[in-house]
């Protein structure tokens, strides 16, 4: 007769301590936090995380930075350290307020914004926007006391705290140079680029005609060039002007560029294009998505070898120098 092997012992989980059972000096884990719609949680001393509220109220942050008088980031900084007053009360964090409140902010958060600064660079080709990648310096790299335009006559004076939450308010791709714009403070970020923004953006684009319309162009930025890179030339304002592209450029193409194409399957806003000499284009945009100039004028057989921001709003970049920066002064605004 063959034996039997032994029966496993099973044996039941212990049940979690309670509050009565617990070993002397232990203590039980907190309950999770309180979830915000999309299971994000709440920030600490936030109690509500809806930009829009009932009966027509928004968030405190959005209603400030609707109104100007800060961004959402750095109202929620003032509101944490209660500098901010609704109606004669002190603010709390993620309250909902109605349009018509009394929004008042506190005299140290009105020194702390007047001692936010913004800058102009002309950048150079080869240099990054924002974060510094495939071993290309940062924009921020060139904005030291050694590059300051000798003319700029701004009362202001450079100090390395003025780099602290200095961010380009926009983006100007690696092989185009001009005017870019670098801030520390949220309202003029958020009159540039935030996503209500229609603020006009011009430029010089010396083109080629290739007379091949390249239709990858339309929905991949990669695709500009037939997906090589290309290192554009600089523009200069002096250059002399080369091939005649505007006599063997078709006028219909001229009118698709101002409106009619479509990038990333979305329609673009209507656009000012004008020839500004036989090979050079001036374009006046209110958006901005990757790469769009180039993929515009690959979608009507044209070729970018040279692109330059000159404008932004108001703002002209004027003689600055490739490579210097000056102060956006006081009586400026875009």
């Amino acid at each position: 007769m063959t034996d039997q092997p032994p029966r496993p012992t099973l044996r039941r989980a212990p049940a979690p301590p309670s509050a009565a059972n617990s070993p002397a000096g232990v203590r039980r884990a907190p309950p999770p936090a309180n979830k915000a719609p999309g299971n994000r949680a709440i920030p600490a001393g936030q109690t509500n995380t809806a930009a829009q509220g009932a009966g027509g109220t928004v968030r405190l942050n959005k209603r400030m930075a609707e109104l100007g008088m800060a961004s959402r980031r750095e109202a929620d900084e003032w509101i944490g350290k209660g500098w901010v007053k609704v109606d004669g009360k002190v603010a709390e964090m993620g309250m909902q307020v109605l349009p018509g409140v009394r929004i008042e902010i506190d005299k140290q958060a009105q020194g702390q914004q007047a001692n936010q600064v913004t800058i102009l660079l002309n950048k150079p080709i080869g240099i990054v926007s924002g974060q510094a990648e495939d071993g290309h310096e940062p924009a921020i790299t060139l904005i030291q006391p050694q590059n300051r335009w000798a003319e700029d006559n701004a009362r202001f004076f450079f100090h390395g705290s003025q780099l602290k939450s200095l961010v380009p308010a926009g983006r100007l791709d690696i092989d185009s140079t001009g005017l870019l714009v670098l801030t520390q403070d949220g309202r003029v970020a958020r009159q540039l680029i935030g996503e209500d923004s229609v603020m006009e953006k011009e430029y010089l684009v010396r083109v080629v005609y290739t007379g091949v319309a390249n239709s990858a162009a339309a929905n991949s930025p990669a695709a500009t060039y037939g997906g090589k890179v290309q290192q554009l030339s600089r523009i200069d304002d002096d250059d002399p002007v080369g091939t005649d592209v505007q006599s063997v450029f078709p006028p219909e193409k001229l009118k698709l560029l101002r409106h009619g194409l479509r990038l990333d399957d979305q329609a673009l806003k209507p656009a000012k294009v004008e020839w500004q000499n036989p090979e050079q284009l001036r374009f006046v945009l209110t958006e901005g998505k990757k790469r769009q100039i180039r993929r515009m004028c690959e979608l009507v057989g044209l070729r970018v070898v040279g692109l330059k921001r000159v404008r932004v709003g108001k703002v002209m970049l004027g003689n600055l120098p490739v490579g210097q920066w000056r102060y956006l002064q006081p009586h400026e605004k875009f």
